[in-house]
């Protein structure tokens, strides 16, 4: 992990509770470092599998390794592309926690070929993940933002989405047409769940990042 020098001044999460779908490793694993960097009290990360060079409980160890930290880092292991697994994580956490005050849904997949050689089932992967994935996991989690957000100190929700969904990137031998469209239905879906539960003290916002030194990126 690259540093993040000070951070810890720039920010203050003291108290916070966060959840950070797909945060073993990357971007998400960057978020979950600088959750409790800022002073968050409790950080649940996410993934598919608890073992392994990719898995919960490495990161799950590097986090809680963090020096000067007040706070912990839980992992879960979970597929977010599946419904029940979804229900089962939320189920996990409002076990440790009664209120979530912010959520990342990060976990995401890509795919990368052909347009007249892309195979459904890559198709479905992508789209099961990055859009019904993201609608899934802040569906589940609701009741916890609602029981966490004021008026004035209001719950989030963070879609981390790619800017993929803005443009054009690949084509040709190495197209992304699937995963492009996937990251411009999650900008969409982001918008449209900023209405729905703004009325219910939940912001909603996405991040769109560049190209990012990740397993997705290599994939």
């Amino acid at each position: 992990m690259s540093e993040l020098s000070n951070f810890d001044h720039f920010f203050d999460l003291s108290g916070k509770v966060a959840l950070v779908a797909g945060g073993s490793r990357g971007l998400g694993l960057h978020t979950a470092t600088a959750f409790l960097r800022a002073g968050a009290k409790t950080v649940f990360i996410t993934a598919r599998k608890a073992e392994g060079a990719q898995g919960i409980n490495q990161a799950v160890d590097k986090l809680n390794a963090l020096p000067g930290i007040k706070g912990k880092a839980i992992g879960i292991a979970a597929n977010v592309a599946q419904e029940k697994e979804v229900q089962r994580l939320a189920e996990e956490v409002k076990k440790v926690e009664p209120k979530l005050d912010i959520l990342v849904a990060n976990a995401g997949a890509t795919w990368g070929g052909p347009f007249e050689t892309t195979p459904d089932w890559a198709n479905q992967k992508v789209l099961d993940l990055n859009v019904r994935g993201v609608f899934n996991v802040v569906r589940s989690f609701t009741p916890l933002l609602e029981a966490a957000g004021t008026p004035q100190n209001p719950a989030r929700v963070i879609v981390v989405s790619s800017t993929a969904g803005v443009n054009v990137p690949h084509v040709g031998e190495h197209g992304t047409i699937m995963y492009s469209a996937s990251r411009a239905a999650a900008h969409h879906l982001a918008r449209n769940l900023a209405v729905e539960l703004g009325p219910r003290n939940i912001t909603t916002n996405t991040v769109a990042p560049g190209f990012f030194p990740s397993k997705l990126a290599t994939d």
